[in-house]
């Protein structure tokens, strides 16, 4: 059984797969208490795999997209594999505090200050920005960087980050912008 807050189809708002369809798999529950996180951690509803399973076969998209919370207190790897089973082309967006299985398709870590991170893997990096110092991220075996405003409050103190670190990206939080889930 596995705590899910909802599962929901919608596009990908943010970061290296901004606008694809997806079916978004919302664990409940983390080990971080984040001011800016939009999840909550007491809502909802024990599930098995298959209820899982049969609720994201509902829908049309092949990307899976494993969020939180922390999805990663909740996956493992037999989990994926069910997903792949289904075709499906199986994403995580973890903190990166705890360890992944080995057969996640893309992996998006989101660090947050001053947590340790337990992962080697990752394909994006995306980091909230609230000021703080981004130089410590940029070692970070990814391919992609991304910064992103918190709740789309400092969208011009994040972009004049951008400006001056040219390895990131902004991210937007389009789903916000475009008034969709």
């Amino acid at each position: 059984m596995r705590k899910i807050n909802e599962i929901f189809y919608s596009l990908q708002g943010e970061g290296f797969h901004t606008g694809t369809p997806a079916v978004f798999v919302r664990f409940s529950g983390c080990n971080l208490k984040c001011s800016f996180c939009d999840t909550q951690h007491e809502e909802g509803v024990w599930m098995s795999d298959e209820e899982i399973l049969a609720e994201v076969g509902k829908y049309p998209a092949m990307t899976v997209i494993l969020t939180g919370g922390e999805p990663s207190l909740w996956i493992d790897r037999e989990f994926v594999d069910c997903l792949h089973r289904m075709g499906k082309y199986v994403c995580i967006e973890t903190n990166g505090t705890h360890s992944l299985p080995d057969n996640i398709d893309w992996v998006t870590c989101s660090p947050k200050q001053g947590a340790k991170l337990c992962i080697s893997r990752m394909d994006e990096v995306k980091v909230v920005y609230e000021g703080q110092d981004i130089a410590v991220y940029e070692s970070l075996p990814a391919g992609h960087f991304f910064l992103q405003p918190c709740s789309c409050s400092n969208t011009a103190e994040t972009v004049a980050c951008v400006m001056q670190h040219p390895k990131w990206r902004l991210s937007l939080q389009t789903h916000k912008l475009i008034e969709i889930k």
